[in-house]
């Protein structure tokens, strides 16, 4: 994805707390201060200019030098200033200055001067952080309505915004947490990844290698009976399964969710709909998370934290375990280190249900945003339509970093060509998350409801029905608390 909170007091306690409803896991906001006038502030500076025209809003300003605070994740690794040099190209373009923050964790970089209400004009970073400071400023409504970008001319183009974004990424859950406005967005949609479970390919049968060899290999699972079938056959020392931390159990459980239940089920479930969790779709997402959980590697949930992640992907790259949960960035992200010899990545979406349907792959999506206390909003909104341009798009391709945009994944080649194919070759598409909530009491996150107790799972501490029973409970809090 993703507690009653003062906006004084959100950014101090959002900084050591997961915060409440509104995302999910994956890859991490504070409040504002002065609650009714922040309120009042932001209700001004979301308002459309009907009046902004291309020469408006790409004329420079070079009198203005706006902050832009941008998550360092594997993308930057493997491309090493991407963001320094969209930025260049930015002030090239408007004349508009650029102080860059870039940090891998970059609330701990920002949280202390924003709570003293020094706010970066555009922020990079995604909900389901493990700190969700994307979801505090979700919660408490400080985020500047990006609708008028999508009508902008992008800098240096013709071509407007909304138009070159591709369809449906501009419709989510994500984009519009609050579901008050069907064309509002407060989440520009950046770097989209598919994700599914990533593999070995070197474990398992391919057309592209001889009968003799794929006589030792393992067939890919493509239902999961079939891969509790593949666990029971796995010599000791090797487990089906691991994941980097539960947070990345968010695209899982959305893609489980789709390929058990179908659109229908997902859409009402992201709702929290009063009985769903008592459906039988539901008791089947919960039976396979929960014997999937028996054949996790049992080191998995002590490195499952945002410092040791990356040692359960290395039981992947070490074949201690065949399966994970993850997206684009891992190839990037584990490029060096040490693997199994003839090692390659390989990336499948989740099984299907029974024999004959199709498998899931959520649509992992990363935003960007403008908090309602950033001071240079205009120019703010100059440089998120910058992000949709041709020239920005090829700088974050070379770190494998794709835009939603119309055409950018034409000519891919490698890696990104099987990953980005996965929709072509029968995985159903699964987009949004849970739906965002106002602060309430007690409200807990996304994260701590649905997926952290997936550890517990694994090392026995919780059982499948204490997990149900405190989702029911806390989905009716979440019902009677959506925002819209």
């Amino acid at each position: 994805m993703k507690k009653l909170l003062s906006m004084t007091l959100a950014l101090a306690m959002v900084l050591t707390l997961l915060a409440g409803c509104g995302g999910g896991g994956n890859n991490q906001s504070g409040g504002q201060n002065n609650n009714q006038n922040n309120q009042s502030q932001q209700e001004n500076n979301n308002t459309p200019d009907d009046t902004n025209t291309p020469e408006d809003t790409n004329e420079p300003a070079s009198d203005v030098t706006i902050q832009v605070a941008a998550l360092a994740s594997g993308y930057e690794e493997t491309y090493p200033g991407m963001w320094q040099e969209v930025c260049d190209a930015f002030t090239a373009q408007t004349g508009i200055k650029v102080e860059l923050i870039v940090d891998k964790m970059l609330e701990d970089v920002i949280g202390p001067s924003m709570q003293g209400g020094d706010f970066p004009d555009v922020i990079h970073l995604a909900v389901g952080r493990e700190k969700g400071l994307t979801e505090q400023f979700i919660k408490d409504r400080n985020l500047v309505d990006l609708t008028s970008v999508l009508s902008m001319t992008v800098p240096g183009e013709s071509a407007k915004v909304g138009d070159k974004i591709a369809g449906g990424f501009t419709d989510t859950s994500v984009t519009n947490p609050y579901g008050d406005e069907s064309s509002a967005t407060y989440l520009a949609p950046m770097f989209y990844s598919p994700c599914g479970l990533f593999y070995n390919t070197a474990m398992f049968k391919s057309d592209d290698k001889t009968d003799e060899e794929n006589a030792e290999l393992y067939d890919l699972p493509t239902t999961w009976d079939e891969m509790w079938e593949l666990a029971e056959s796995l010599p000791e020392g090797t487990y089906l399964f691991t994941y980097p931390t539960t947070g990345y159990f968010d695209a899982f459980l959305y893609a489980l969710m789709y390929s058990v239940g179908g659109p229908e089920f997902y859409n009402k479930a992201l709702r929290y709909e009063e009985g769903i969790w008592d459906t039988p779709e539901a008791q089947e997402c919960f039976d396979i998370i929960e014997k999937l959980a028996s054949y996790t590697n049992p080191v998995t949930p002590a490195q499952a934290n945002d410092q040791d992640f990356t040692q359960n992907q290395q039981l992947v790259l070490d074949n201690k375990a065949l399966f994970m949960p993850n997206g684009t960035w891992i190839v990037g992200e584990m490029a060096e280190a040490p693997r199994a010899d003839g090692f390659k990545w390989g990336m499948t979406a989740l099984p299907a249900a029974k024999a004959g349907g199709n498998g899931a792959s959520y649509c992992w999506m990363e935003q960007a945003w403008i908090p309602a206390g950033a001071p240079n909003q205009e120019a703010a909104k100059q440089f998120v339509a910058f992000l949709y341009s041709d020239t920005a798009c090829d700088i974050f391709a070379k770190g494998g970093a794709i835009q939603p945009v119309l055409g950018v994944a034409e000519n891919m080649e490698g890696d990104n060509k099987m990953f980005y194919s996965i929709y072509d070759n029968g995985a159903d598409a699964a987009m949004g998350n849970f739906a965002a909530c106002k602060p309430e009491a007690g409200l807990r996150s996304i994260r701590e409801v649905f997926l952290d107790p997936v550890n517990g799972l694994v090392n026995g501490s919780v059982t499948k029905d204490q997990w149900i029973s405190d989702i029911k409970a806390a989905s009716d809090q979440m019902r009677a608390n959506i925002m819209g």
